[in-house]
């Protein structure tokens, strides 16, 4: 018999809880963190590791950063992503900040949030004709 593959439970997983019922949430593993989708984009990438991996990566365009940063002073460009940006959890009002990044990503602000590439099929995927 097959091992059950058993799924990490995320200690920051509290953060997404009030857009869990939305039809579209999606969740999957990325990189060693987990990858929240809401209305087909990725919006969120929970990770618990050592700084920088630490907090929650916000996926964004480049030209949404000003305006994001501005509105939540607590959130950071990513230091090695740079495309994306960041919420350290160490931060004093953490608990606050990421409740006030979910409840704007929960409202569809089209700022939060990449379309996932489309990905090419793998060589095993691939069948002969």
């Amino acid at each position: 018999m097959a091992a059950k593959k058993i799924k990490k439970q995320y200690r920051l997983h509290w953060v997404v809880e009030s857009i869990m019922e939305e039809p579209s949430y999606i969740e999957r593993q990325m990189f060693g963190c987990l990858a929240i989708y809401l209305h087909g984009r990725m919006v969120l990438l929970m990770c618990e590791g050592e700084e920088p991996w630490n907090g929650l990566l916000l996926p964004t365009e480049h030209e949404h950063h000003k305006s994001i940063l501005n509105e939540f002073s607590n959130v950071v460009q990513h230091p090695v992503v740079k495309k994306w940006l960041y919420l350290p959890e160490d931060i004093e009002y953490f608990e606050s900040s990421a409740s006030d990044v979910v409840n704007t990503i929960e409202g569809n602000d089209p700022r939060f949030g990449v379309e996932p590439k489309e990905r090419k099929p793998s060589k095993r995927e691939i069948t002969p004709r």
